[in-house]
């Protein structure tokens, strides 16, 4: 090996190697010697017929009998096999630096605040069953928790989706709203660091989150603030019903600061068409932390029981990290199909909450990332887009986003942005196809 892959190759090893088509029918096979790298996967074969792998094109792992199996994203899939001792090794190199990636790729970059833990853990279901156990890496970032398995795909928790944190015997259970939990145990000399450090993490957000609700409701005493923060927890958008239930005068001070914001205008439009009672507004850090300071977002549910009015769409703005608003977004409730036969309004009202709940958790599953969002198919070729397909790929919640995007209007002036409103909304309605987006007419505007 010559010095310049010395100096980038971080394991090798010789192996042996099968690859297998779509189909499962074997296309090669043969012995290698594989080397991984910051950002890939090369098998060198002993006559020069190399294959390289960028760890991106990677989609799932599995392992099991001393063979690592990896699907592609060619859908093909390559088995490493016949690795001897150096096997935990290379598994290890390969799911960290893939991980890496993940975490890089997958939006989850951002400050951390403790690293380098390492811990047992079990990830159980809403019935106890258990999901996934091993050991791996634990990190505190600004705004969630997460796990690193040595041998599986990283495990990203918001802090606000937390209901909860309790300690059993030097283990810490964390418990998150959809009932799932996650149990954290040999911590060793590192459980009363952790502990401290994720007391003081949430605590924190929830005093930033008081902080900002107190700017905008000065006249609001510490216990309605406290109790609303529980609502508004960092990032997740509070129903109107929850934040009239501490106070009524709350949600109509909240609907001010849209007006300073920028946004009051086409939020007062959309609160034309909508379920009022089924309005949220939340509050977000930036992207950046500090620098970027905090802004403002809403979700406004559109739908009846008339198939043919514009509806069956949830509008979502934010303020945007320089203060206004720049464009709103349309995601679709329920299928188009289903939406033309749906009769019964508070069947409508259920999914709609449900579908609430979803948005939400995924806003926050992607930390508020909009670009992967409403990127066409066809963009995503271009190599500065290119990164965004494994994040696609591989976040369950940025693919529901997707699949339930509709199209965003841009803000240019306000009788144009009405105008592109009704046309999408109208579209909504009108298409049968839950793949087609509305795209703005080339006539219009």
């Amino acid at each position: 090996m010559d010095e310049d892959n010395k100096k980038t190759s971080i394991i090798e090893c010789s192996l042996n190697y099968s690859l297998k088509d779509e189909s499962g029918e074997e296309i090669e096979s043969g012995k290698a010697t594989a080397q991984i790298s910051k950002e890939k996967l090369s098998l060198a074969t002993d006559f020069g017929d190399s294959m390289f792998i960028s760890l991106r094109d990677i989609l799932r792992f599995a392992e099991g009998e001393y063979r690592i199996h990896l699907s592609l994203n060619s859908k093909q899939k390559l088995t490493l096999f016949n690795l001897g001792y150096r096997y935990d090794d290379f598994l290890r190199v390969l799911v960290k630096l893939h991980n890496e990636l993940i975490m890089k790729d997958m939006l989850m970059e951002e400050s951390i605040r403790k690293s380098g833990v390492e811990t047992a853990f079990e990830h159980l279901d809403e019935v106890g069953i258990v999901l996934l156990k091993g050991k791996g890496e634990l990190r505190l970032y600004d705004t969630a928790i997460v796990l690193l398995p040595y041998r599986a795909e990283p495990i990203r928790i918001p802090y606000s989706l937390l209901s909860g944190v309790s300690e059993e015997d030097y283990t810490l259970v964390l418990n998150t709203e959809s009932g799932e939990k996650i149990i954290l145990s040999k911590l060793g000399k590192e459980f009363d660091p952790v502990k401290d450090n994720l007391s003081k993490i949430m605590n924190e957000l929830s005093l930033k989150v008081q902080s900002s609700l107190k700017e905008l409701i000065p006249d609001a005493d510490p216990s309605i603030i406290r109790r609303l923060s529980r609502f508004m927890k960092e990032g997740k958008a509070a129903k109107r019903s929850d934040i009239e239930s501490v106070s009524p005068k709350l949600w109509g001070e909240l609907e001010k600061h849209l007006e300073l914001a920028g946004i009051k205008e086409e939020y007062n439009s959309l609160k034309s068409l909508s379920q009022q009672e089924k309005l949220c507004i939340g509050l977000k850090r930036g992207l950046l932390g500090d620098l970027t300071g905090e802004y403002i977002w809403f979700l406004i549910p559109i739908y009846n029981t008339n198939p043919r009015e514009p509806g069956n769409a949830v509008a979502m703005e934010a303020t945007g990290e320089e203060g206004k608003g720049k464009a709103t977004y349309f995601f679709r409730i329920t299928s188009r199909k289903d939406y033309s036969a749906l009769e019964d309004l508070e069947e409508l009202h259920k999914k709609t909450d449900s579908f609430i709940k979803e948005i939400n958790y995924c806003m926050l599953a992607i930390n508020f990332r909009r670009t992967p969002i409403y990127l066409p198919e066809e963009q995503l070729s271009e190599a500065r887009y290119q990164k965004y397909i494994f994040a696609i790929n591989r976040i369950p919640s940025l693919q529901t986003l997707r699949n339930h995007f509709i199209g965003r209007v841009i803000h240019y002036n306000p009788s144009q942005w009405k105008e592109d409103v009704m046309d999408l909304l109208k579209f909504n309605v009108v298409a049968r196809d839950d793949k087609l987006r509305w795209k703005k007419s080339k006539n219009q505007g």
